[in-house]
């Protein structure tokens, strides 16, 4: 008898590949988009809960904490930036090998991209163990900041290895369907790290309160619980179970990860290090008005969970489709996914327009600093739907192999519009933090025009023609021959 987990990929998979084998109706995709959406907005509910109550507990110790948490996660960033552009060629090459029928292209790349994590993972763990303290310290923070945050950064970012597994395995299981998964264990994880967090925090019993200490403490334990339980979710996976010889470095997959993985990793880590830009102007305006924007940004990080959760879906449904050689109806799911989202984060925008200073209250009794918290809120809930354009096209590019344009254009975004307007609206017009998150978001308005330009001009696909065993393949990938050379891949 079958493991009821085997069960669901089965049936996600089954109804998947009905999608790829005949022509459907709008109604029959959003069934689609929206089975394989809802678990992963359910999982980045909950990823986003973990964030949310640390920001709520460690907020009882003190502002200073706060901030500490706030930079430590701004320089993490970029450690997650490599770990998910791992994920992201895994993810997009496992759905095109799936849907081209290659079921052991999809495993031994999945394997493959494990390795490529343990390896960056075991080197940001390194880069953790000597560099925190100069790392924390391009941020300009203060001596009290800086200590506890250096702190906190050791104790997560060592075992960086976690994080990595942890992104990967997660993007491997979305690749191959299952969405479902990752949703479950992103639950245990949160209640296993919200139980911690209190009682490492501020102790329990017997148990000593550590403060900052036993929430980095917290954190490591719950994503140790998490990656161990991933582990044993793919191996159970009839489509990606382990095989002992495919552990072994492969050149070739190697280079396809890295090739499809690196845009996407210069995407994050352009996005990242101008975070790391214009914190330090935001940290310039003051320890409370950053302790502000880091809560504001925990309120308003809610509303990414459902442009993460239908670009998720846009991705693994473009990438099947394009692994099938069905252009046009992957050319329906990005748009498709685009429309839902946009209307389901129009709606969570409103919210966070209207209940800004209520959430910022949970946090702080500071009347300033809730009033910041409230003026961010409001703002970023008149730009949710540009963030929602932005997120789903981005993962239909990517779906799409191409995740260079991206790259290009949050360069460009990143440097040349949010961090010189972050400069002049917050520091030179002295507008504050209302500036900040202006600057915000002009340049996520910005490249979701450009996006949505590129979409409808149809220069979004960059479909690599896939490796022809025998002659009879057509040189150039079109959607004719692209099945004629996958099937004989």
């Amino acid at each position: 008898m079958k493991h009821t987990h085997e069960q669901i990929n089965e049936q996600i998979n089954e109804q998947i590949n009905e999608q790829i084998n005949m022509p459907q109706t709008n109604k029959a995709r959003l069934v689609v988009i929206t089975m394989l959406a809802i678990p992963a907005v359910v999982e980045n509910f909950f990823q986003t809960l973990l964030g949310f109550i640390d920001t709520y507990f460690v907020s009882k110790i003190g502002l200073a904490e706060v901030s500490a948490v706030g930079v430590t996660n701004a320089v993490l960033a970029i450690y997650f930036a490599l770990f998910m552009a791992i994920g992201v060629a895994a993810n997009v090459r496992i759905a095109n090998f799936l849907g081209a029928n290659l079921q052991e292209k999809a495993r031994h790349i999945s394997q493959q991209s494990i390795v490529l994590a343990a390896i960056f993972g075991v080197l940001m763990g390194i880069v953790t163990l000597m560099f925190a303290e100069p790392l924390l310290k391009l941020m300009g923070i203060e001596a009290e900041v800086l200590e506890a945050g250096a702190l906190y950064f050791r104790i997560v970012g060592i075992p960086a290895i976690i994080m990595s597994f942890m992104f990967v395995l997660s993007a491997i299981l979305r690749g191959a369907g299952d969405t479902k998964t990752p949703m479950k264990i992103s639950i245990v994880i949160n209640i296993v790290n919200a139980v911690l967090d209190y009682v490492l925090i501020f102790g329990f019993l017997f148990i000593p309160g550590m403060g900052i200490v036993g929430a980095g403490l917290a954190t490591v334990i719950a994503r140790l619980v998490g990656c161990i339980a991933l582990f044993y979710y793919v191996n159970r996976t009839g489509t990606l179970s382990f095989r002992r010889d495919y552990w072994r470095l492969d050149k070739t997959h190697l280079m396809e990860l890295t090739t499809l993985g690196a845009p996407a990793a210069g995407e994050r880590l352009l996005m990242r290090v101008g975070q790391i830009v214009y914190f330090g102007f935001i940290v310039a305006l003051g320890t409370n008005a950053f302790a502000a924007h880091q809560i504001a940004g925990n309120v308003e990080i809610f509303s990414y969970m459902i442009g993460y959760g239908f670009a998720t879906a846009a991705t693994i449904l473009v990438g099947q489709q394009i692994g099938a050689g069905n252009f046009d109806e992957a050319k329906h799911y990005a748009k498709l996914s685009t429309y839902l989202t946009v209307g389901s984060m129009t709606i969570l925008g409103a919210l966070l327009f209207v209940l800004g200073d209520w959430a910022g209250s949970f946090f702080t009794n500071d009347e300033q600093v809730i009033k910041d918290i409230g003026i961010a809120l409001k703002i970023s809930g008149v730009f949710q739907p540009f963030l929602a354009v932005l997120l789903v096209l981005t993962g239909a590019f990517q779906g799409a192999n191409n995740t260079k344009f991206p790259m290009y254009l949050t360069g460009f975004g990143m440097w040349a519009v949010r961090t010189v307007l972050v400069y002049l609206l917050g520091i030179k017009l002295s507008w504050g933090l209302a500036g900040v998150w202006i600057a915000i978001g002009a340049d996520i308005a910005f490249r979701a025009i450009v996006l949505t330009i590129q979409f409808k001009r149809g220069k979004w696909m960059a479909v690599k023609k896939a490796p022809e065993p025998e002659s009879h393949c057509h040189p150039q990938t079109t959607k004719e021959n692209m099945s004629c050379c996958a099937n004989n891949y």
